[in-house]
């Protein structure tokens, strides 16, 4: 069996160490062959595809983003997109793909294994809002690095008596914003799941001022004041109809000054999260994934997705997970609330 293995959509660390774990079992236990096919669905269309062996994932596991690059690519949106992807998979004998990717990438996944193409998912991204897999790779250490961020801005908030708002990423959800809030003791968390009250979020700020002080506001990026529409720099979409998210952290801290006449400033963590080396636990969750996906591929269970559920590895069918996100629950949201004061 030829088997294909690409990345869609954002990088993310642990990319690498998926790729890795898939071809050493495929190529040791099973015998498979193998191809790469480069930046995500785009490849497909484009007929670019590389060889993958042993060889070629050597080394890779420590690696961020991904040795096959990626893309936001809906191949529907293409003229003939399905016909140029089936061209392109019999054109290198492939039989089954495994595909790496979040909500979109797998979203595709979904409509083409209804066309009839075989393959199975793998879950990615730092926001962990693919539903069916308590965490999906990547979020460990985007956290991680938020959280390391959060721990230096204190010093510097404190050093000047400012406000500092950071911004993190959470299009749908805020997986991240309340994970790393907690971690590195903000004192307003604001989420996407829970629309914001301007007003609430200046008393907060004001109550730490006047215990002298200096608060910190973690915010992700698709997070909505109750007052207002999500706040954006830019209104342009990619091939599945997402904005380009990122505004809110300048807008709050323009509305904390204006309305506490307190200093307040900015930082956008933005692609920091996703950057450079996976943590042990991505690279442990990711080389699992791999693994329980070759298996899946050897077993033609076509369709599906692997799962991390408590500690043990399950499939889910593809069409199940991408029906809607996961978001934060709203009793995980209550639970934590008496700290954000």
């Amino acid at each position: 069996m030829k088997v294909g293995v690409l990345t869609g959509g954002g990088d993310c660390p642990g990319l690498n160490a998926v790729i890795r774990s898939v071809v050493r079992k495929g190529v040791q236990d099973y015998a498979f062959d193998f191809v790469g096919v480069r930046d995500g669905w785009l490849g497909l269309l484009r007929n670019d595809v590389v060889p993958l062996d042993i060889s070629s994932v050597r080394g890779i596991l420590p690696r961020g983003g991904t040795i096959l690059g990626s893309s936001r690519t809906n191949p529907f949106k293409h003229d003939d997109g399905l016909r140029r992807v089936r061209d392109t998979l019999a054109a290198h004998d492939v039989d089954a793909l495994v595909v790496i990717g979040g909500e979109d990438t797998l979203g595709v996944a979904t409509e083409l294994s209804r066309e009839g193409i075989s393959l199975v998912g793998v879950p990615k991204t730092i926001d962990n809002d693919v539903s069916g897999t308590d965490y999906t790779f990547g979020f460990d250490t985007a956290v991680g690095i938020a959280t390391e961020a959060i721990d230096r801005l204190h010093t510097t908030a404190e050093s000047h008596m400012r406000a500092l708002v950071v911004e993190v990423m959470g299009r749908h959800s805020g997986w991240i914003a309340l994970h790393a809030g907690i971690a590195g003791g903000a004192n307003v968390i604001l989420i996407p799941e829970r629309p914001f009250d301007m007003e609430q979020v200046c008393q907060q700020v004001m109550r730490r001022f006047e215990i002298n002080y200096a608060p910190i506001v973690v915010v992700a990026e698709g997070a909505v004041p109750k007052e207002g529409q999500m706040v954006l720099k830019d209104r342009s979409l990619d091939e599945f109809g997402h904005v380009r998210l990122s505004g809110i952290g300048e807008w709050l801290a323009q509305e904390i000054t204006a309305r506490t006449e307190k200093d307040a400033r900015t930082t956008v963590l933005g692609h920091i999260q996703r950057g450079g080396t996976p943590s042990a636990f991505d690279r442990w969750l990711a080389t699992r994934f791999g693994l329980h996906a070759i298996d899946a591929v050897k077993e033609r269970d076509f369709g599906s997705m692997v799962a991390l559920r408590g500690t043990r590895i399950i499939r889910l069918p593809l069409a199940e997970v991408t029906a809607e996100n996961k978001v934060v629950e709203p009793s995980l949201y209550d639970e934590f609330e008496a700290f954000f004061g």
